[in-house]
């Protein structure tokens, strides 16, 4: 199981995005928890590539994902070309302070790494590769495979 699926980098391919990986993970055997926490996790990210990757005209979005069975779970890589953002290094919100005293933003990018079991972040020339990973269950783990580099 795999996919690699490349979309104008618009809301409007957001639900397309969101059907591929709700079956990827129906196949890995996620339970129906774990998959709503996993799109979620997705949503939040492509909204904010998105919203915030690019200028006009927007590009393209990438996600690719396959599984790392040596390792026991599920890579979902979303790559794009547009402004630098490492997802890892931006610093939570207070989210203890009471709302009229938060700062606006950052609250998707705190649910992408608390919902993940690791999120990683690389930039490669000019692309942007924020890998979100998912332990899978221990009935799905299978033979070792390698993980293939995303497209240029």
């Amino acid at each position: 199981m795999s996919l690699d699926l490349q979309l104008q980098a618009s809301l409007e391919n957001l639900p397309r995005w969101m059907e591929a990986i709700s079956l990827e993970a129906e196949q890995m055997g996620l339970p129906e928890k774990r998959i709503r926490e996993v799109e979620l996790a997705l949503e939040e990210a492509l909204v904010n590539i998105v919203s915030y990757a690019y200028d006009e005209p927007a590009g393209k979005i990438q996600i690719r994902s396959f599984r790392d069975d040596a390792q026991s779970r599920w890579l979902i890589q979303i790559t794009d070309q547009g402004k630098p953002f490492d997802v890892a290094k931006a610093s939570d919100p207070d989210i203890q302070a009471p709302l009229s005293e938060r700062e606006i933003g950052g609250l998707g990018i705190y649910l992408i790494r608390k919902l993940m079991d690791d999120v990683s972040y690389e930039r490669r020339g000019n692309r942007n590769i924020l890998t979100l990973y998912v332990k899978l269950p221990d009935s799905t783990a299978q033979n070792a495979s390698g993980i293939p580099e995303p497209n240029p």
